[in-house]
C-alpha cells in the first residue's frame, strides 16, 4: 500500500466521489485542504475529508474503490482524519452515512439523533441539504492515544 497523502486535486476527488455515488456538488478547492488521499494523484484509490469547526469536525467524504476494499484503507484513512482533526483542535467528530453506519460502528462511531448536532454542523452543506434526511447521524469522541 502507498502512503497517505494530503490535498488531492478536486478533480481527482471529485472523480472518485462520483464513483462511489457521494455527492460533490458542494465540494470546492478549499475542501480540499483537509483532504487526505491514497494512490495516484491522478485517480486515487481512497479518499477522506473532514470540514473542521474549532472543537467539532465533520468527516465526509470517504471513498474506497471497489477493487481494494476490505484491504484496511479505509480504516486508515478513517484514522488519518481523525489524527489530522485532533492536531487541529477537534475533539469530537461527526458524519453522515447512508450506506455505511456498521464499518464507521466498527470504527467506534455511535449513532446520534440529527438534533444532538452542534450547530457549527448542522450549518454544513452536507448536513442541511446534501446528505438525505434518511442518512444515519454518527459522532466520535477522539482523543490522543
Amino acid at each position: 500500500m502507498s502512503v497517505i497523502r494530503p490535498r488531492p486535486s478536486l478533480a481527482a476527488a471529485k472523480s472518485l466521489l462520483a464513483a462511489a455515488n457521494l455527492p460533490v456538488a458542494d465540494l470546492t478547492e478549499s475542501h480540499c485542504e483537509h483532504f487526505f488521499y491514497w494512490g495516484p494523484s491522478t485517480a486515487p484509490t481512497g479518499l477522506v475529508g473532514l470540514e473542521l469547526f474549532g472543537d467539532v469536525a465533520l468527516l465526509r467524504s470517504l471513498a474506497v474503490s471497489p477493487e481494494v476494499r476490505s484491504s484496511g484503507m479505509g480504516s486508515a484513512l478513517v484514522r488519518h482524519a481523525e489524527n489530522h482533526a485532533l492536531s487541529q483542535g477537534a475533539r469530537t467528530l461527526y458524519l453522515l452515512t447512508t450506506t455505511a453506519e456498521g464499518f464507521f460502528a466498527r470504527l467506534g462511531y455511535s449513532s446520534a439523533p440529527r438534533d444532538a448536532a452542534p450547530p457549527a454542523i448542522r450549518s454544513t452543506r452536507e448536513f442541511a441539504g446534501v446528505c438525505p434526511a434518511s442518512a444515519t447521524f454518527m459522532s466520535k469522541a477522539i482523543q490522543e492515544d
